[in-house]
């Protein structure tokens, strides 16, 4: 291995007790590959098994934890107690190849369609629909509604406990449920649930406390809760970096082994005010990261790009397209072969790659999404 890539091989160990044997994850990436009804296909299970094993953990696709919580076709369900066999498959593909394996939770809030919902309204924070084309107005949710939801991101850890995950993410970020009630945009409510700054801080920390219950009861051996944000939003109003400061205050004080950052790029600046560039990753972690690890992401290709990111002080970083590309990335790093890496998507590399065919149609597909050659 070449020697300037040393810091992306050293173990970690999280508050919780897990460790990881280096500095890199597999980011959460949607595949929309597994069955209708929730199940993990065997597509799904080879694209994890080719992918697992170099990086320290992977964190799977988001899976949702109530019917109504579905943002994609084929995704992942955590919803039902017999979907704990299949989710043990996913866990054991993972453990097998030699990765932690956290499980991703959301629900999608207003971020879905009747079509998935089996005709039902989105629901959400508040009546507001999202500002994209075609967005539909959601329901509000009831008080009994929100306290079942909390209420179902901990049975959907349970069932990633049992199924012999090593942890979850809580996925507070990409516009979804989480993040429509920390969004001043999405979150109009006048009761305990919305209005002020703490208040809209108040779902994302029940959910928080739900899964937390759910390890403290029945997690016999370490297990991780990450936390993954968005730290803002264009729209006005909408979430502000300063915002996201006080709720990453916020969630450095909970139970928690890590906040994990959605960014397009690890050293993109602010969305909303393009004179300012410091990258939004970097601002998070000088806040909170002497008191809870940040996980970067963004563009992250090269191994250069990795060390530099590194070398910025946030101690660990997911890896995304790039995994999708080179299953192989951190096994050609360590073994000294990284000008062997793939940094494009040959369009007769889906079998070579192991990408599921629904996947592979998104990814060939989608104009300037990969770069397809």
């Amino acid at each position: 291995m070449n020697s300037n890539y040393k810091s992306l091989f050293e173990p970690f160990t999280f508050p919780s007790g897990v460790q990881v044997k280096n500095r890199m994850l597999m980011a959460p990436m949607t595949n929309s590959s597994s069955l209708e009804n929730g199940e993990v296909s065997e597509q799904e299970l080879l694209y994890y098994r080719e992918r697992s094993g170099g990086v320290g953990a992977v964190i799977t696709a988001s899976s949702h934890v109530s019917p109504e919580g579905k943002a994609f076709v084929n995704e992942i369900g955590a919803d039902r107690d017999d979907l704990i066999p299949s989710l043990k498959k996913l866990a054991d593909t993972i453990h097998a190849q030699g990765s932690k394996a956290i499980l991703q939770l959301f629900h999608a809030g207003r971020m879905t369609s009747a079509e998935l919902i089996g005709g039902k309204q989105p629901v959400s924070a508040s009546g507001v629909a999202a500002e994209r084309e075609g967005a539909v107005i959601p329901r509000e949710l009831t008080e009994e509604e929100i306290l079942a939801t909390i209420k179902a991101f901990g049975e959907a850890a349970r069932r990633a406990i049992e199924a012999g995950f090593d942890g979850v993410e809580i996925h507070g970020a990409n516009t979804f449920l989480i993040q429509q009630f920390f969004s001043p945009h999405s979150n109009r409510r006048t009761d305990r649930w919305g209005g002020t700054l703490d208040n809209r801080m108040a779902f994302s920390l029940a959910v928080i406390d739900s899964v937390n219950q759910a390890v403290a009861k029945h997690a016999v051996v370490p297990f991780m809760v990450g936390y993954r944000l968005s730290p803002e939003e264009k729209h006005d109003p909408g979430i502000t970096m300063e915002d996201t400061l006080k709720l990453a205050d916020r969630l450095s004080e909970q139970k928690l082994d890590y906040l994990h950052l959605s960014v397009r790029g690890f050293w993109d600046g602010s969305i909303r005010d393009t004179a300012d560039t410091t990258s939004r990753v970097v601002l998070v972690h000088e806040r909170v990261g002497a008191r809870i690890p940040v996980i970067g992401v963004g563009g992250l290709s090269s191994p250069d790009d990795v060390r530099t990111a590194l070398d910025s002080g946030v101690p660990l970083l997911s890896l995304g397209h790039a995994m999708i590309m080179e299953p192989k990335w951190v096994e050609k790093v360590r073994n000294g072969h990284e000008s062997d890496i793939r940094t494009t998507l040959p369009r007769t590399a889906q079998h070579e790659l192991v990408l599921p065919d629904p996947l592979w149609d998104m990814l060939v597909n989608t104009p300037g999404w990969f770069p397809v050659v």
